[in-house]
């Protein structure tokens, strides 16, 4: 299999999952609820029978709004996946150097380990074409986010958080993230949020730049430092645009068919 056909597969596999899934309705059921489970469930429920819920259609409409939840998740995931690859691959970054965890203690004295999506360590980049890029790109950062001197000298590679985009207003998430920027700093790194789609609110946009954190979006034109993917090809040294629109035939109809099964009371 040639890299680009192996982008593809590692891109596109975790958003097959959501073809797959089944609502819970409230339940903890793992797998879910089939049709006729979900006709016998609400069927049984006097009130929902009363009203008609226990239609198909209503299934059908749980299934598609969840699912919908579940690809745009997938979507991310792949996105997270690929990022990961294309930096070992055009930066010479093992597994290891383009990964990045750190350990927390919570409030009742357990140990969690939280991670970020993706890692570049500036002297693990071996190259010294694709190093004076990287470094490059991090100064115009550093000045972007107005970071002394001091602090800039202290960085020893940039951490990422990758989304396929950034719509919610989920204030947990938010403060998790504020967490991850604090931890990223006090290890060496900047943190910066690359969101693959132009899909990001503008008030979350400041509030995480108010944070000191690095924001690419997906847009196509632009410098490297504000647009994702002019810094995939300006600095990383691979056309994840270009990437994507030869590759757009195949991606669309992986994705109509996994709508097509979410719109379908089965």
């Amino acid at each position: 299999m040639d890299s680009i056909a192996r982008y593809r597969e590692i891109f596109i596999s975790p958003i097959r999952e959501s073809a797959h899934y089944t609502p819970k309705f409230g339940h903890n059921k793992k797998d879910g609820f089939s049709l006729p489970e979900f006709k016998a469930l609400y069927g049984s429920d006097a009130f929902y029978s009363w009203l008609g819920l226990d239609d198909p259609l209503m299934y059908a409409a749980h299934k598609a709004a969840g699912g919908i939840t579940s690809l745009y998740r997938q979507i991310g995931i792949g996105c997270e996946r690929l990022v990961r690859v294309i930096f070992m691959d055009c930066l010479g970054l093992t597994e290891e150097e383009a990964n990045w965890s750190y350990k927390i203690r919570g409030v009742n004295g357990k140990t969690r380990t939280l991670s970020l999506d993706g890692r570049i360590l500036f002297d693990a980049v071996r190259d010294p074409e694709a190093r004076r890029r990287v470094i490059d790109w991090k100064q115009a950062i550093a000045a972007q986010l107005e970071l002394t001197d001091a602090l800039q000298g202290a960085m020893s590679g940039i951490v990422f958080e990758v989304r396929q985009g950034y719509k919610s207003k989920d204030s947990k998430r938010q403060s998790a993230d504020l967490t991850n920027a604090s931890n990223a700093y006090a290890n060496g790194y900047i943190p910066c949020l690359m969101v693959m789609s132009s899909q990001i609110d503008d008030d979350i946009a400041i509030r995480y730049q108010q944070a000191k954190w690095a924001l690419l979006r997906g847009r196509l034109d632009g410098m490297a430092h504000v647009s994702t993917y002019s810094f995939f090809r300006n600095v990383v040294g691979f056309d994840l645009a270009a990437f994507m629109v030869e590759n757009q035939a195949f991606f669309q109809a992986e994705v109509q068919e996994i709508l097509t099964k979410l719109m379908r009371a089965e």
